[in-house]
């Protein structure tokens, strides 16, 4: 594996994904690792770890270390970046790269801290942090820089960050610790209370990539769901629509909805001039969500576009923000070597 000094990470709470200067996105695998419990050993991270998800012995367990955007695991963080690090930039006792790492715009102190040390720890020369609002805009392609205002929503596993971005700085935002996580929990507990089954993780995420629905559709799709039977305790099979979909999902979207509309109203009337016309630029992987776009332009009255690639945003501009550093205040990025 050939050696890069330069790494940009978008450390997510369902996935990591690495983006090297020149190479475009080298690594996108899910936040979990497969443990040892009476040991301690690592067995699996990533792809491999989830596929274990729910279905592990006694003495394995798979963990997500980081929930709603934060290190909720400190060691197996620093543990699963260390590989993803060496996998993707290769190793050596010299050898340290660069890293940018973005965290969700409402974190606190005590948060970055702990994120500027797992990349420090994990093989970090320098780590740089910066505002996944900003990260998202830059890898969406707009361009941050002009006095003209821009709104960006990304809807990543554990948060949704909505920004407003002027002349590189971000006027007015909200992180809520509401995505695609929530959007999974809803789907369970709505077969749970309807259907009377019980569905893992696994399967609440098929039927939302396959039949999620935020917005009405023209024409219905179903598909067929399995699980076990709350009452009989047996495995069942059932069949379910987008329509139930759409009503198991309201609840995490109206918060989301009625989050960028407060921030709509705490924005400056020229810069909301600016938005209503440029519109607003919807990246995360929940942005892929069906009708997501529609359902925040029904809200809010104003053009909603899909980034392209929306899942690759933030991890493709930490790395751009890193390799043009020259082009962007302090205020936007933090060196946090000096703790």
């Amino acid at each position: 594996m050939a050696l890069s000094n330069e790494v940009g990470i978008d450390l997510g709470t369902a996935n990591v994904l690495i983006y090297i200067q020149g190479k475009g996105i080298v690594l996108n695998e899910p936040s979990v690792v497969a443990l040892n419990k009476d040991t301690g050993e690592i067995l699996a991270v990533g792809e491999e770890a989830r596929q274990m998800l729910g279905r592990t012995p006694a003495n394995i367990i798979a963990v997500r270390p980081l929930k709603d955007g934060v290190i909720s695991d400190y060691d197996i963080t620093e543990r699963m970046l260390k590989y993803f690090i060496r996998k993707t930039c290769g190793s050596g006792r010299f050898f340290k790269p660069r890293i940018m790492v973005c965290v969700p715009s409402g974190v606190t102190e005590v948060e970055k801290r702990a994120v500027s040390e797992a990349a420090t720890m994990a093989g970090g020369k320098e780590v740089y942090l910066m505002e996944e609002p900003i990260a998202a805009a830059i890898g969406a392609g707009l361009d941050i820089m002009r006095p003209d205002g821009t709104m960006v929503i990304d809807i990543g596993g554990g948060t949704t960050d909505i920004a407003v971005i002027s002349l590189g700085g971000i006027v007015t935002s909200a992180s809520v610790k509401v995505a695609g996580d929530r959007f999974d929990e809803a789907i369970i507990k709505y077969m749970r209370k309807v259907h009377k089954i019980f569905i893992g993780e696994r399967t609440a995420e098929q039927l939302k990539f396959s039949i999620g629905t935020a917005f009405p559709r023209e024409e219905s799709v179903s598909m067929e769901c399995r699980g076990r039977d709350m009452v009989s305790g047996l495995p069942v099979s059932v069949e379910v629509t987008s329509e139930e979909m759409y009503d198991a999902l309201d609840e995490p979207l109206t918060t989301i909805c009625e989050a960028v509309h407060a921030v709509l109203e705490k924005t400056p009337p020229e810069i909301a001039a600016d938005i209503s016309s440029s519109g607003i630029m919807l990246t995360g992987g929940g942005a892929l969500l069906w009708g997501m776009d529609k359902r925040i332009q029904d809200r809010t009255k104003i053009p909603v576009m899909v980034a392209e690639e929306p899942k690759n945003c933030v991890a493709v501009g930490t790395g751009k923000a890193l390799s043009h550093m020259g082009s962007y205040s302090s205020h936007k990025m933090s060196n946090r070597q000096d703790f």
